[in-house]
């Protein structure tokens, strides 16, 4: 047996390394394990496949699956699942090309390794030389073995190119499909928009044509019913005609007595009180016209004086039998406002039970000129008026100072110099009326309510300014929407 020294197995191993490339690549991380069988054949081990099943077979289930499912499935299902092959095709492709550069690399690995041996078993001699030649042999069987392997990866790369060019092909043709089916799909929508919108014009159309139809109807039934008329009329118009004002006749009639004999019942209760008050205990003195004042007085000195008598004024309609009741005229003298003309006045007079009742001997009559000063201060845009408060609040104002009564088209003022005592807009919580107290001067005096809280008793220079004041607040408050009157006047 030959001994190899330390310096041969030195320049053994740096031969048997230097020719490698360095660039080689190697498709696993070990070198694979052989085996020597009969007849020097060299056997690769076999090894568990842990991985499941490689992705060609995958690839032919899948294949399987489709042909067997393609009947069940849309056009569109079969064209992603062709998709889907064709990229595990592709895959499988880029397998088998890093295959083919692996078993290149493995010859060219094998043919160094094959040189190194030859070049080793040179300088060796006896077992040595016969160990390798024998790994010589082992590396011309897996050379061997690694042409088998070469066939059978073109064979298998063939068949991929094949099971991909017919898996493009069967995904172009589904595409086709998915777009045949898609344009056929896209025609039967707008067959039936088209078919939808022919029905509906012809619902509006029927629609139309009823409405039209229905209108004709209603207004040949409407001439009908004139035609009707007309030929009735034709056959007894005179009596008809003759009916109808006849009917208008007798309504006219009717309503004239209605008021003729509410206002003769007034007359005949007026007439009675009349002659009552020639016998009565107690007379009204005092001029039946705007701009003076009534007073009450005994007709002997046996009656209870008035200062121990109930007294209320009201105001009597011919129109009707109800008197209403002027609010805080309870006063042995009342002066006439505006309000009252035409209008007849009563006073009841009550004492120890027994009731006594006064009356105008007609109505109240207007003030002579006093509707053309109302229409001269028309024209302006604010009146005037110099007065004298003479309570605040109920309360007696001590100061007799004039001050200046302002009417506007929108609002009341009153003032004295600068210094402004009210001023308010027209609404629905101001009053203005007559003063309905005692005294003298009742007729020039008038109450105002600028607001909730403020009231004032106002005494003018005239009776014509007083009533000339009220008639022109009530016009402007009137075209203001707002009704100015006294306290529980019924307007």
């Amino acid at each position: 047996m030959t001994k190899v020294s330390p310096e041969v197995e030195e320049n053994m191993q740096m031969e048997a390394i230097l020719p490698v490339s360095v660039d080689v690549s190697f498709a696993s991380n070990r070198f694979p394990k052989y085996k020597l069988g009969a007849d020097s054949q060299i056997l690769e081990e076999s090894k568990e496949d842990n991985d499941g099943p490689s992705l060609k077979e995958v690839v032919e289930r899948e294949t399987s699956q489709l042909s067997e499912q393609h009947k069940r499935l849309s056009v569109r299902d079969l064209a992603s699942k062709f998709d889907k092959n064709l990229a595990a095709a592709a895959k499988l492709s880029e397998e088998a090309k890093l295959r083919e550069v692996a078993s290149l690399e493995g010859h060219v690995l094998l043919k160094k390794l094959r040189d190194a041996l030859e070049h080793l078993r040179g300088r060796l001699s006896g077992r040595n030389k016969e160990d390798v030649e024998k790994a010589i042999s082992m590396v011309e069987a897996l050379a061997v073995k690694l042409t088998q392997k070469e066939g059978e990866l073109i064979q298998e790369k063939f068949e991929v190119k094949k099971l991909a060019n017919f898996l493009k092909q069967a995904s172009e043709d589904a595409k086709k499909l998915v777009n045949q089916e898609k344009s056929f799909a896209c025609a039967e929508i707008e067959s039936a928009r088209a078919v939808v919108q022919r029905f509906g014009e012809a619902l509006e159309e029927q629609e139309r044509v009823s409405q039209a139809s229905k209108k004709q109807d209603v207004e040949e039934l409407i001439e009908e019913v004139q035609e009707a008329r007309r030929i009735k009329l034709l056959h007894q118009p005179s009596k008809v005609i003759e009916m109808e004002h006849e009917l208008r006749a007798l309504r006219t009639q009717i309503r004239e007595k209605c008021l003729s004999s509410v206002k003769l019942q007034k007359e005949l209760e007026l007439s009675k009180l009349a002659e009552e008050n020639k016998f009565s205990l107690y007379t009204l003195n005092g001029s039946e016209t705007l701009g003076s004042y009534l007073r009450i007085q005994p007709c002997s000195d046996k009656v209870p004086p008035l200062s121990k008598c109930l007294i209320q004024w009201y105001r009597v309609s011919l129109e009707c039998s109800r008197n209403e009741v002027i609010s805080g005229a309870d006063k042995s003298v009342y002066a006439p406002e505006p309000f009252d003309v035409g209008r007849i006045l009563q006073a009841d007079i009550v004492s120890n039970g027994n009731k006594i009742s006064v009356i105008t001997s007609g109505p109240i009559d207007p003030a002579v000129g006093l509707g053309s000063y109302v229409d001269t201060l028309l024209r302006k845009s604010n009146s005037e008026f110099n007065v004298v408060i003479s309570q605040v609040n109920g309360q007696d104002h001590s100061s007799h100072s004039v001050h200046v009564f302002h009417v506007g088209k929108t609002r009341m003022k009153l003032c004295r110099g600068w210094i402004t005592k009210a001023r308010e807009i027209y609404s629905s919580s101001m009053q203005l009326c007559g003063f309905r107290g005692d005294g003298n001067t009742a007729a020039k005096t008038l109450f105002w309510q600028a607001r909730k809280g403020l009231s004032f008793v106002l005494t003018f220079e005239s009776e014509r300014d007083r009533n000339a004041a009220v008639m022109l607040a009530r016009k402007y408050a009137h075209d203001c929407n707002v009704m100015l009157a006294g306290p529980d006047d019924q307007v």
